[in-house]
């Protein structure tokens, strides 16, 4: 059994991965949301476009030649205005489970889309490669599986006064 102290520490340290990681995408979802160049620039269709040439994986190639591309301007709001949520939610500690798997679907997304290393390589290659989305993958799989609203949260300063 665990001891009071054990169940603070963890929650406390789960709350410490929430904040930080809703800090990352509030300030990237605000830079994209409130700055000129990703959904209006083109910033968006660029960075589709360097994952095309530089690394998707195959079988993600025809989603971002025939449905991202074609559809950028109306998926660029999706993607700003999305990161600007998770980073509220994870911030606030209201919402997180829901923001974290949406959170997933796009660190996934992202994975698939740009870091494909080639074909035939080791196993433990594919896993290097995918470094810069994998952890925030993982961090948004503890959120969803973890309860991170119980320190530090609007949520538990709500429920309190209730």
């Amino acid at each position: 059994m665990e001891t009071a102290p054990s169940i603070t520490r963890n929650a406390r340290a789960i709350a410490v991965i929430r904040i930080f990681v809703g800090l990352l995408f509030l300030v990237f979802g605000e830079y994209k949301v409130f700055g000129k160049g990703f959904v209006r620039g083109g910033g968006f269709q660029f960075w589709i476009n360097r994952f095309l040439q530089d690394g998707a994986y195959p079988f993600m190639v025809p989603v971002l030649k025939n449905y991202i591309l074609p559809h950028a301007l109306a998926i660029a709001y999706v993607v700003a205005y999305g990161e600007l949520l998770i980073g509220l939610s994870l911030l606030l500690g209201l919402g997180s489970r829901v923001a974290s798997f949406f959170g997933l679907i796009y660190m996934l997304g992202l994975l698939f889309s740009s870091n494909y290393p080639g074909p035939y390589l080791p196993v433990w290659q594919y896993f290097g490669a995918s470094l810069d989305h994998s952890v925030l993958a993982v961090c948004f799989l503890s959120l969803m599986i973890g309860d991170p609203e119980v320190m530090f949260s609007i949520k538990r300063v709500l429920h309190k006064r209730i």
